[in-house]
């Protein structure tokens, strides 16, 4: 029988535990989003680091006119970095056939926690669709969010919680049926129900009103807090912005970097 588990933080799971199975990193604000987004606009790759100097390394390795910074530290651009973690930056005439080493706070840092895993998704809001059809396939699922700074935060519980909405609801487009029957930790039915509680089963797929809820409901969560009090209120919509790519980035674990599927 499939079964989802889903983990608030990526200290609350052990390397060990992800071993060997499929994992979905979820930072939605804005890690997951952004790469998402670099890749649909045609990065070749995306390069994660955890720290910044390792990234400047990285980068420093590679072709220059072929290679990106980009990240952020406290919200804002880093220093020297070519670009920070706002979605809206990677354009097509940005990144397209150019490889991003990139580091953030939190995002990249849950990517380090599976290093043992058998494969590794990134997703968001923006490629839900797209995450739940490279997951019909799969029957043991684990759904790893990045949290702030060691706290859980709503944004990227409510993206678990759709994702496992789009794997279990019986009318859900994508739903496999074997998935209407399978089993949820705990932490994927508080998830599963925090998402069902505060947007309507029926809004598959989103309507305006649904995306105008999910908008003001990441406002409202920490990590949109913050981006409000940096100046970048801006990046919530683009990260709310359900279903606006077909792109899903896979970690390929051992030559570490993230390739679009």
């Amino acid at each position: 029988m499939p079964s989802i588990h889903v983990h608030f933080l990526p200290h609350l799971v052990s390397p060990d535990a992800l071993a060997g199975g499929t994992v979905v990193v979820i930072d939605v604000l804005r890690a997951t989003t952004t790469i998402t987004t670099a890749l649909a606009a045609g990065a070749s790759r995306v390069i994660p680091c955890r720290e910044v100097d390792e990234a400047r390394r990285v980068a420093a390795a590679l072709p220059s006119g072929e290679v990106l910074l980009g990240g952020e530290r406290g919200g804002l651009p880093i220093e020297g970095f070519d670009l920070g973690n706002s979605p809206s930056d990677y354009t097509p005439d940005r990144i397209a056939g150019r490889t991003l080493v990139f580091t953030t706070t939190n995002g990249t840092r849950a990517l380090e926690r599976c290093r043992q895993a058998k494969r590794v998704l990134l997703g968001a809001f923006v490629n839900l669709r797209a995450v739940a059809r490279c997951l019909r396939s799969t029957d043991h699922v684990r759904l790893l969010c990045a949290g702030t700074e060691g706290e859980i935060t709503r944004e990227d519980v409510l993206a678990a919680g759709a994702i496992a909405h789009r794997l279990v609801t019986p009318d859900a487009p994508l739903t496999a049926g074997a998935w209407s029957r399978c089993e949820l930790d705990d932490q994927a039915r508080i998830a599963l129900d925090a998402w069902q509680a505060t947007l309507p089963p029926a809004e598959l797929p989103f309507t305006e009103a649904a995306q105008a809820w999910l908008v003001r409901a990441l406002e409202a969560s920490r990590g949109g807090r913050n981006l409000v009090a940096v100046g970048l209120a801006r990046d919530i919509a683009d990260c709310a912005a359900a279903d606006r790519f077909d792109v899903v980035g896979e970690l390929d674990l051992d030559a570490w970097q993230v390739l679009a599927r």
